[in-house]
């Protein structure tokens, strides 16, 4: 393999061409595969070497049935009812297994912030700015890669938002 296709081998299809599509080339170098899986931001900030709020989670959410994605830092938790007032929605709840796969073409655990199957609404939590740098998944629970959170919550055309669940 040389170094110009190394990249592009370790995300998922789709995302690659997201990456292509979007003007991110320069990210499939910068893509890291581990022989473990990322699956939680526990497992992704140790492989990396990272602190835990440097890890971008990305849940999905039903808001009245209609998913919607949640970019959270590692180390903190949704407040679902924070979502529920953001999106002026009825009921919000987690997403299964099988509507996560449907809305972005990706398993749990491997959901990347941007380069879905289709479009959704994205929330992005503001303590992702707490970094310079933050770690997402690249479509696989092996594959991370590295982005300055304001153009990552620019490419998946999130919101800011404060969903963060705070210490009671």
């Amino acid at each position: 393999m040389t170094p110009s296709d190394a990249g592009t081998s370790e995300a998922h299809p789709r995302f690659a061409a997201a990456l292509d599509a979007l003007g991110l080339r320069e990210l499939h170098g910068r893509i890291r595969r581990f022989p473990d899986a990322t699956r939680t931001a526990a497992e992704a900030a140790a492989a990396i070497g990272c602190e835990l709020s440097q890890i971008c989670k990305s849940l999905v959410f039903a808001a009245d049935g209609v998913p919607v994605l949640v970019l959270m830092d590692g180390a903190s938790r949704v407040d679902v009812e924070l979502v529920r007032r953001e999106l002026g929605a009825g009921k919000v709840t987690r997403a299964g297994a099988d509507v996560v796969r449907e809305a972005t073409g990706y398993a749990i655990g491997g959901v990347p912030p941007f380069g879905h199957r289709t479009a959704t609404r994205v929330l992005a939590d503001r303590s992702l700015l707490d970094h310079d740098v933050v770690w997402a998944a690249a479509g696989t629970p092996y594959t991370v890669f590295p982005m300055e959170p304001e153009g990552l919550i620019v490419q998946a055309g999130g919101i800011l938002v404060d969903v963060r669940e705070r210490a009671a």
